[in-house]
């Protein structure tokens, strides 16, 4: 495993980390704390130190299933990485919360089901530019900084080409970016990654994967089940991605190299991305992203 400083702090963050939606049961299945183990520990074992999460992946759920884990386990071998703004209702249902007030009974509700007294990196979960610029919100987080619930604050932007919230960082205290980047979608070297570079901004890359079609295991035509946020995607654009991955496969993927991890590289290959966090489903596809390291220099 490579390892790399998140921005401005002082956390070494292993270059592929662990995404975690998927254990709130919207991405087809429903795991058990046996499962979440499996995959936890497997990623422990291949030098992984990174978790995200967030407090909608299920009401709570995937932090739950963490801190379970983290609870039997050494809490200091682990980056953790969660977030705040949207309440979870029912499976692809959430209202927004950002509310200063709102935002400290999410974080104490996230604290208690990762069972741990601070979060490594507390992210602004996609919200709009109006909520990201409520000064009462980043006061309240700058007290639980002060409190020693939170170390480092981030935003997880929902437009991957939300230059108003990035550029306004720095003035927030905002000291990652966690944004989707992946072969199927640049947008962010454009103007986003630019900023983080100019001003020092951890970068973690999400969906690199491309919500898995990236992973080469999707032909076009492909049906997912609706348990599965992947069936609610539109039917012809998910058609021309995977045809695209078609392509990408035979023209750009050297032969005999697998294609998701030529993708995980891919995107750690560009200077401004620190990690990326896939998702996986069992310890099988943790040794598998984990391999992309083999193909990143430094």
């Amino acid at each position: 495993m490579k390892y790399r400083r998140l921005g401005k702090t002082e956390l070494n963050v292993s270059v592929v980390g662990l995404g975690t939606w998927q254990f709130g049961g919207e991405w087809g299945q429903q795991f058990t704390q046996d499962e979440v183990d499996a995959i936890l520990d497997k990623g422990k074992e291949l030098g992984i130190n990174l978790i995200d999460t967030a407090e909608c992946y299920g009401d709570h759920l995937s932090e739950q299933f963490i801190g379970n884990y983290i609870a039997r386990r050494n809490r200091e071998d682990w980056v953790i990485a969660t977030k705040f703004g949207h309440h979870f209702h029912e499976r692809f249902t959430r209202t927004d919360t950002y509310g200063a007030d709102d935002v400290v009974k999410q974080l104490d509700a996230s604290l208690k089901a990762l069972q741990t007294e601070y979060i490594d990196l507390y992210q602004f979960h996609s919200g709009p530019d109006a909520a990201f610029d409520n000064d009462a919100l980043w006061t309240v987080l700058d007290k639980q900084i002060q409190a020693g619930k939170i170390r480092h604050l981030g935003t997880s932007i929902g437009s991957n080409d939300n230059l108003h919230q990035t550029a306004a960082s720095s003035q927030v205290n905002s000291q990652a970016i966690q944004v989707v980047y992946n072969r199927l979608d640049r947008t962010p070297e454009n103007r986003v990654f630019p900023s983080c570079q100019e001003q020092d901004l951890g970068v973690l890359a999400r969906v690199p994967l491309a919500s898995g079609y990236l992973s080469g295991k999707y032909k076009p035509g492909a049906v997912f089940d609706a348990t599965d946020v992947r069936h609610r995607h539109d039917a012809d654009m998910v058609r021309r991605k995977l045809e695209e991955v078609e392509r990408i496969k035979r023209d750009e993927v050297p032969e005999g190299v697998d294609m998701a991890q030529w993708a995980l590289a891919w995107c750690l290959k560009h200077p401004a991305v620190t990690a990326v966090i896939p998702g996986c489903k069992n310890p099988e596809q943790v040794v598998a992203n984990a391999s992309a390291v083999d193909l990143v220099e430094g």
